[in-house]
C-alpha cells in the first residue's frame, strides 16, 4: 500500500479477506478529488458479498500527506462499521495513508 502515499487524488481500497484474515482480493472501490472521496458503503460490501469474504480492511491515502483522520474518516469508519455489522462482515480496521506514514483508525479508538 505505500504506492499510495504519492496519489495525487484520494484513493479508497478495500482488502477482502477470508474467515483465517488471509487476503482473497483488494480493490480500488472509489477515487475521490484532491482531498475527499464519497464512500458508500453499499458498494464496499457488495464487493465483500461476492467475494465471500468474512471481514474486510481499508483504507485510503490523504494526498496532502497529512494522515490525521478528519471528521467525514470517522463518519465513513462508523458507517461502514455499521453497515458491516448489521450483514456479518466485520471491519477490521481504516487505515489512513500520509508521505511516509499511517494512521490507524482501529488503534485510535474508531473501531
Amino acid at each position: 500500500m505505500n504506492e499510495m502515499r504519492y496519489l495525487k487524488q484520494e484513493h479508497f481500497v478495500a482488502l477482502f479477506l477470508d474467515t483465517k484474515n488471509k487476503v482473497i482480493h483488494k480493490e480500488t472501490v472509489f477515487i475521490g478529488s484532491l482531498n475527499a472521496s464519497i464512500v458508500h458503503p453499499r458498494e464496499v460490501f457488495r464487493i465483500a458479498i461476492k467475494k465471500a469474504s468474512g471481514s474486510i480492511i481499508v483504507c485510503h491515502n490523504h494526498p496532502s500527506g497529512d494522515p490525521i483522520p478528519s471528521n467525514e474518516d470517522v463518519q465513513v469508519t462508523k458507517r461502514l462499521k455499521e453497515s458491516g455489522k448489521m450483514i456479518g462482515i466485520e471491519v477490521l480496521d481504516h487505515i489512513i495513508i500520509g508521505d511516509g506514514n499511517f494512521i490507524s483508525l482501529k488503534e485510535k479508538g474508531y473501531l
